[in-house]
């Protein structure tokens, strides 16, 4: 890889893997409109290592409370709303995680097209639109009841569809429970850990697997780019729904959409 190419890798991915645009849609396309070869399996660990020291960062406080308040609970030192929330993260991952490893060959060998991507951030866009104006609720990610977790974590099994985007459908199922719009994007934040790293540990596990040559610089670089454009765009992002709301990342899904189906396929 040059160098254009791990900086524009790295920042995508750490920008859109947060924002409720699809990630997926976005590093399929940059290959697509430009000569450049596939990254490979290293980088993407890379990018996703990047990715996953952001979130833990930004929310370092609220993680250590979920660690220690679990490990109370478990010594039998009762279940405050931190050991719960870790619980809600917990039993929300498992679906994506099943369905993840039983159709991680399906998916990537045969959804990754522009058609599915395309219709898919239309549609679920429009989704996001629509609970976005539709509830408008008050609830915290410490107000989740069990039946609120069970249908966001049913609904981010389908963010294993590409275009669909994890942050975008985990956000939209919370708005349509009550959530609040900052508490929907933290509750969504906190789940794209365990994702991160199960879809990291499937690839290190074919990095192992295959005889590659690993460029530690580009690595690097594109890890430190990936987490601080993640870092920034979390943050960003929170401030930017109080203000006005999911609409504006509606518009861009059906725009982008729109012109990835006119392009390949009109």
């Amino acid at each position: 890889m040059d160098w254009l190419q791990v900086v524009v890798l790295a920042i995508v991915q750490g920008i859109s893997e947060f924002l409720p645009v699809s990630s997926s849609a976005h590093l399929i396309l940059v290959p697509v409109l430009t000569d450049w070869q596939d990254q490979g399996l290293a980088f993407d660990v890379a990018l996703h290592l990047g990715s996953l020291s952001a979130v833990i960062i930004y929310f370092r406080q609220e993680i250590w409370q979920m660690v220690v308040s679990s490990l109370a609970a478990i010594s039998g030192k009762g279940v405050n709303e931190d050991a719960r929330l870790a619980l809600w993260v917990t039993l929300a991952t498992i679906p994506v995680g099943i369905i993840g490893l039983l159709l991680h060959d399906v998916i990537s060998h045969y959804m990754r097209s522009t058609l599915i991507i395309g219709f898919s951030l239309i549609g679920f866009g429009l989704l996001l639109g629509y609970a976005d104006w539709r509830k408008q609720g008050t609830r915290s990610e410490y107000q989740l009841r069990l039946k609120d977790v069970l249908i966001i974590g049913g609904a981010q099994a389908l963010a294993l569809i590409p275009g669909t985007s994890r942050s975008g459908i985990t956000i939209t199922a919370a708005l349509m429970v009550g959530m609040s719009r900052e508490g929907a994007a933290r509750f969504s934040f906190l789940l794209s850990i365990p994702v991160i790293v199960l879809a990291g540990g499937l690839e290190a596990i074919g990095l192992v697997n295959a005889a590659h040559s690993i460029d530690w610089v580009a690595m690097l670089v594109g890890t430190l780019l990936s987490g601080v454009s993640a870092y920034l765009c979390i943050h960003y992002f929170l401030v930017i729904i109080k203000k006005l709301g999911m609409q504006p990342f509606v518009i861009y899904r059906v725009l982008f959409g729109a012109w990835l189906l006119w392009f390949f396929h009109f």
